[in-house]
């Protein structure tokens, strides 16, 4: 069984699949119409845990141990309307609800971008961009101090949607190594658990396209990460989407070499890497920042390289090609584990495509769905 698991501005959504990934029933919305940046799951004991909130809601985890069937919620910070409620007891009686609890970090946490499983630890990052860990399972949850405490992080700018901490990159087998993307503060990594971190956005030596220098320099690629995925096996190979080009790591971000040639843009959001193959890459183009953020020539395609971003080509079949002018946001791409791999988006107009065949022919498998903000996928055995 095969579990997209999607977040979006009105809720989560889960959309069930067959053995065969070829009959789809969508489930929601859950998680009390929450805004639901990012989900992530654990087949193995049917856990899933979903991450959003905003100004108003406060920022939190919902969390299901019985795959979706019901939801509890851990929150991280209170917001506007616990005040309300707390302010206003006739509008609570009516509305037949409770102010929260106070939570532990209100007034330092306005919403929760991304979730990761690692080893037995859950990390979340958050707005502004803090990573926060917890070791039972969702339930509570521990700042992390180093990157709190970061030397130099008043000066990091935020992205257009603030200081976000987007993207959580671990290596199974090694639970003390992690990278970090925050927008627009670049990538940073671990090799201890978090106890210290490092920055990572240096260029390699190789000469830097004169037309990408816009987002960063001669030495550095740009702190606007947008995305960012490391390869299956022992290696530090990752790759990157950044607010002005693709770039791949072969030495776990120490240094950056541009991918960019043979794009149509080099503006996007997000990336995707094989699960088995380390050379087969998916990224989804859009025209530019301020071109207005939707495939070039409003024609849909996904891009694959099979030799590291070396190389690309079009992935068009079953894509509308004509009026499209919707945006794929940053965590809205995922892949599965089969064989083919699955690869799954969702657009900002709600629709979800699907292909199970790595990206050769795309079939829509939902359709009408609020603002599609994160995708990820979660496969029983």
């Amino acid at each position: 069984m095969t579990t997209v698991l999607v977040g979006t501005t009105k809720g989560a959504f889960l959309i069930d699949g067959g053995g065969a990934r070829t009959s789809w029933t969508l489930r929601g919305p859950f998680c009390d119409g929450w805004r639901i940046n990012h989900l992530a799951g654990d087949a193995g004991s049917g856990a899933i845990w979903a991450a959003g909130g905003d100004e108003f809601s406060g920022a939190g985890v919902w969390r299901s141990g019985d795959g979706g069937a019901s939801w509890t919620l851990s929150k991280l910070s209170n917001g506007q309307f616990d005040d309300w409620l707390r302010n206003d007891p006739d509008m609570a009686k009516h509305m037949g609800r409770e102010a929260d609890p106070p939570a532990p970090f209100t007034g330092t946490l306005d919403a929760l971008w991304s979730l990761k499983r690692v080893g037995g630890a859950l990390y979340a990052g958050g707005k502004p961009a803090q990573l926060y860990r917890s070791d039972d399972d969702g339930e509570s949850w521990v700042r992390n101090d180093a990157l709190a405490e970061f030397p130099g992080r008043e000066e990091w700018n935020p992205g257009a949607a603030g200081l976000t901490l987007h993207t959580i990159v671990a290596v199974p087998e090694a639970p003390e190594r992690m990278w970090l993307g925050i927008s627009a503060a670049g990538v940073f990594a671990t090799e201890d658990g978090g106890e210290t971190w490092e920055r990572r956005n240096r260029r390699s030596n190789v000469a830097a396209p004169l037309d990408h220098l816009a987002g960063g320099s001669a030495d550095e690629i740009g702190h606007c990460v947008h995305n960012m995925m490391r390869a299956a096996g022992q290696g530090d190979l990752l790759y990157q989407q950044n607010h002005h080009g693709v770039f791949r790591s072969r030495d776990g971000g120490r240094s950056w070499d541009d991918m960019s040639a043979g794009l149509p843009s080099a503006f996007g959001f997000p990336v995707v890497v094989h699960p088995r193959d380390e050379g087969t890459v998916w990224v989804l183009p859009l025209n530019g920042d301020t071109e207005g953020r939707y495939p070039p020539d409003a024609s849909a395609a996904v891009w694959r390289s099979t030799d590291g971003g070396e190389t690309w080509g079009p992935q068009r079949e079953g894509l509308p090609q004509e009026n499209c002018f919707f945006t794929v946001l940053r965590q809205a791409m995922a892949r599965d584990e089969g064989e083919p791999a699955g690869v799954y988006f969702g657009t900002n107009t709600g629709s979800l495509f699907a292909s199970v065949d790595e990206g050769e022919s795309w079939s829509e498998i939902a359709r009408h769905m609020p603002c599609i903000l994160g995708v990820e996928v979660m496969e029983a055995g």
